[in-house]
């Protein structure tokens, strides 16, 4: 397999980073392409199975052998049977994305959730590498987390575990779209964390970002920003009860203020420790090529299994 890649597309609800991908996880060409998703899910369908044909076209002409596909989307996947169940992003509801990859490109191919493919990446070749169970959490315009055992993300009866963002930590709290009261996410998102500030500050427009930045000199920014860890920190203590991992590694937006961040969640979790034992906490070490890494990774996983 020396020659050969995988076909990778890491799928958002605005654009799609798209790959080849060799076994050890180098990438070989990369891609970037508008997701269309104002067109509709069937668009935006043709518009992944063409860009995948694409890139194995392009791995061709590379003299390289395409071998296999993998596709991460945000919403509820059912990894099992390669369909995309929901996402309100995408506007994805039961589409067979696997099956409609391997009949247009005659190769086999693997569906899965965005945020646990990114899991899987930084277990085996980021920040968790050489640790056996990690905990990514993905904080940026959403929370959602993924566990990772053996380097084998954790998916769940329907597709739908690692919702870390509905843990309610603020009970009657900030309304969340889900419906719920409180959610992690209404209150230590990147884009609630904006929406807090804008309120408080009466600056409209503003960012997670302009928190960060003026939390030195601003009063209410470092409000904002201890209201948000305060929440994190409830809300990575229940994971931690429920998981006990060796790593808890953060990835998204908000992940990019670095120690701002790490540094008082690690303070803050460390008061709430009665019985657990503290997991190390670091900043992710992929970036954004993350998901496409790990779509690969699941994909040569479903040629092993398949083989």
């Amino acid at each position: 397999m020396s020659t050969g890649v995988v076909v990778a597309l890491d799928v958002g609800g605005t654009g799609m980073k798209c790959a080849l991908v060799r076994p050890d996880g180098t990438v070989h060409h990369e891609e970037r392409h508008p997701t269309l998703a104002a067109r509709g899910p069937e668009a935006v369908t043709e518009n992944i199975v063409a860009i995948a044909a694409g890139l194995a076209g392009r791995a061709r002409a590379d003299g390289l052998e395409p071998v296999a596909v993998g596709v991460a989307v945000p919403g509820v996947v059912d990894e099992e049977n390669g369909v995309a169940v929901w996402s309100s992003n995408v506007g994805f509801r039961d589409v067979p994305l696997r099956s409609l990859l391997e009949e247009r490109l005659g190769l086999p191919a693997a569906l899965g959730h965005d945020v646990r493919v990114g899991g899987i990446a930084e277990a085996r070749l980021g920040a968790g590498k050489g640790e056996r169970h990690v905990l990514f959490a993905a904080i940026g315009t959403g929370i959602a987390a993924a566990l990772v055992v053996n380097g084998v993300g954790y998916h769940g009866t329907h597709g739908a575990a690692g919702e870390l963002g509905h843990i309610i930590v603020r009970p009657g709290g900030t309304p969340c779209p889900c419906g719920q009261n409180g959610c992690l996410e209404a209150i230590a998102s990147a884009r609630a964390i904006g929406a807090r500030y804008a309120e408080l500050s009466g600056s409209p427009g503003a960012t997670a970002f302009d928190v960060v930045s003026r939390i030195d000199s601003d009063e209410t920014a470092r409000q904002v920003w201890h209201e948000a860890v305060d929440a994190l920190a409830d809300g990575m203590i229940t994971a931690q009860a429920l998981f006990d991992v060796g790593v808890l590694v953060l990835g998204g937006g908000l992940a990019e203020a670095g120690a701002t961040l790490l540094t008082p969640l690690a303070e803050e979790m460390g008061k709430r420790v009665t019985f657990h034992r503290m997991p190390k906490i670091v900043k992710a070490a992929l970036g954004d090529t993350a998901g496409c890494k790990g779509a690969a990774l699941l994909a040569l996983d479903h040629l092993e299994h398949t083989a």
